[in-house]
């Protein structure tokens, strides 16, 4: 396993910034993460040139000796729009469209696979008709994403249609093809057990990680109650062998606005490399602070 950051935990910097910033905190790779109508990296601006915008990325992280670990967009600022489940099927190919370009985005830059949102339960239709809805989307994307070697997933997040463990499993087993991008925090902050989230290992395509605790889906680390090494020896015996993006982020919503991002970013690369190389960690006392 390798570790990578996303761009995302800088969002007041230029990615050209951003990419050599994670160089310099000496990451393996960067998620490249596209937000649509956002004030950062917008999918449907990048979408009018991908080739020239994706070519510029790629020489970036050359310069910087990074690989791309994945691709991550959330379409909008609302989790309806272009949702994959959305009960309009105009809706479902303006998304279906921005899924393919961002296919594209990941040939260009060379990353391993796509990230996206998996939709939501809509209202004036059950929890089920939702769920298997997203299904069928989603093993169609699956399957298209495959056929240009691509690997395509999806993160399971707070106010999704699967926020729990159970539906996860329930929907990749009607989608065989589609993967998950595995974040343990959006169900510790929802108070569930580590050990009620680690039959997901098995279908993680990707990993994402920070400081977690109930009810707060960031938190820094001297807070957090996931056991980051044991989500590590999950990882392992599951044959998990990609990138565990360290994704402390910076954005207003659910208080993900509170911590020292790159403070944050720092201790939690370490703790995952010391686990990594069979290496003790303990929190660093900070310096600098005088005494008396």
């Amino acid at each position: 396993m390798r570790l990578s950051c996303g761009n995302s935990a800088f969002p007041l910097l230029s990615v050209e910034q951003s990419i050599r910033l994670i160089g310099l905190l000496d990451f393996d790779g960067v998620d490249i993460v596209l937000m649509g109508n956002s004030a950062y990296l917008r999918p449907e601006e990048i979408a009018l040139d991908v080739a020239d915008w994706s070519g510029h990325v790629r020489r970036l992280l050359d310069t910087e000796g990074l690989d791309a670990a994945d691709v991550y967009c959330v379409p909008w600022t609302d989790f309806a729009t272009m949702a994959p489940n959305h009960p309009d099927p105009a809706e479902r190919a303006r998304g279906r469209d921005l899924f393919r370009r961002m296919l594209d985005v990941a040939t260009f830059v060379e990353s391993p696979g796509i990230t996206m949102l998996p939709g939501i339960d809509f209202p004036d239709e059950s929890h089920e008709q939702s769920l298997a809805r997203a299904a069928g989307e989603l093993q169609e994307r699956a399957e298209e994403a495959g056929e240009r070697g691509l690997g395509f997933s999806i993160e399971a997040h707070v106010g999704s249609v699967c926020h729990d463990p159970a539906d996860v499993l329930s929907l990749c087993a009607r989608a065989p093809s589609l993967r998950l991008t595995l974040d343990y925090t959006h169900f510790v902050s929802q108070g569930m057990a580590e050990k009620d989230i680690e039959p997901l290992a098995p279908l993680a395509r990707h990993v994402q990680t920070r400081g977690v605790a109930k009810d707060r889906l960031q938190a820094p680390l001297k807070e957090s109650t996931l056991d980051v090494e044991r989500m590590v020896d999950v990882l392992v015996a599951a044959g998990y062998d990609g990138f565990i993006d360290v994704e402390y982020i910076w954005v207003d919503w659910k208080r993900l606005n509170e911590v020292d991002v790159i403070s944050e970013t720092v201790m939690l690369r370490d703790r995952l490399n010391a686990k990594l190389s069979g290496e003790p960690w303990s929190y660093p006392r900070p310096t600098g602070i005088i005494e008396g």
